[in-house]
């Protein structure tokens, strides 16, 4: 089974809030639409076709109120009840107001079916392991829902650099063993933090989602969460509307292309699928059965077995 486990829908930019989002990406070589910043189509209707190659998509929710941005957790919620096999929301809440943010993901979960939940501390303007946030957690691990962290920067002026460092989120997995947690991006520009906390806890894992536009620092993390051991915490993300799945598996596959004429070791090919083939809904704890693998003619990917 594929699982793309970073996906964003909205109804229009504003809805990102002040900045509207990331800078746009250098390679139009996975740009969904190179040039379009930030993109005006990220509808359901657009989604949906850019989930051919995946057989689950986890569409990730935002709220802010640092950036007074909102994507509303109702439109998950229609888009989910549109496709229950395929489409896994997040709901995104804000911990910053704890009440209402508990209020919130009981809602999320009871009322929408959604099954995880989504924060960004750069761009909510709070210290992960602070006390309102650990409210938060502490609900999500007694209801079973995975918590997405977007630990990397969102790269406008508006939001807090220093809360987006993987390395906060260790006080969170020591008070909290049993909450599974997502980093998103693998902590892009911070891939070693978020390779040291995959080795050191159990329920941490991480998506490459946002990072493959980026061959070099790519293929560095990569290289070093293998050399870790870490490569089976590693989950398949597209990071979409900026980049699509079906570009992201290709240049997944192709990240040994850097090394070719060098000295460089190359990360084995098997590991590399594993990556795109990971029992993803599992390890967070929300497989349960109602996501089937997709019935195609013929494989989705490619299928050489050879090592690189």
């Amino acid at each position: 089974m594929i699982v793309d486990c970073y996906t964003c829908i909205w109804d229009s930019a504003e809805q990102l809030g002040r900045g509207n989002g990331t800078r746009p990406m250098t390679s139009d070589r996975l740009h969904s639409v190179p040039g379009e910043f930030p993109p005006d189509r990220a509808d359901v209707e657009r989604h949906w076709a850019a989930c051919e190659p995946v057989d689950a998509s986890i569409v990730v929710g935002f709220k802010s109120a640092h950036l007074d941005a909102e994507i509303p957790n109702a439109l998950l919620a229609e888009y989910v009840k549109r496709h229950p096999d395929r489409i896994v929301g997040f709901a995104g809440v804000d911990p910053t107001d704890p009440h209402r943010a508990i209020d919130e993901m009981r809602e999320a979960a009871e009322a929408f079916a959604l099954r995880g939940v989504a924060l960004s501390p750069a761009a909510q303007n709070f210290h992960p392991a602070h006390t309102n946030a650990k409210a938060c957690y502490e609900v999500a691990a007694q209801m079973g829902l995975p918590v997405l962290f977007h630990t990397g920067v969102r790269n406008d002026a508006n939001t807090v650099m220093q809360y987006a460092q993987p390395v906060l989120l260790d006080e969170v997995a020591r008070e909290f063993p049993s909450l599974k947690i997502l980093i998103a991006h693998m902590g892009f520009p911070w891939p070693n933090e978020t390779i040291a906390l995959l080795s050191k806890h159990a329920n941490v894992f991480s998506d490459i989602s946002w990072l493959l536009h980026q061959p070099w620092q790519a293929y560095q993390a990569l290289l070093s969460a293998w050399q870790h051991g870490v490569m089976d915490k590693l989950l398949f993300g597209s990071g979409f509307p900026y980049t699509v799945a079906a570009r992201c598996i290709e240049a997944l596959y192709g990240i040994n292309h850097i090394a070719q004429g060098t000295n460089f070791p190359t990360i084995p090919r098997g590991q590399l699928r594993g990556i795109v083939e990971r029992d993803t809904l599992s390890l967070l704890g929300i497989g349960n059965g109602s996501v089937k693998p997709v019935e195609r003619n013929g494989r989705a990917l490619d299928d050489d077995e050879d090592e690189d």
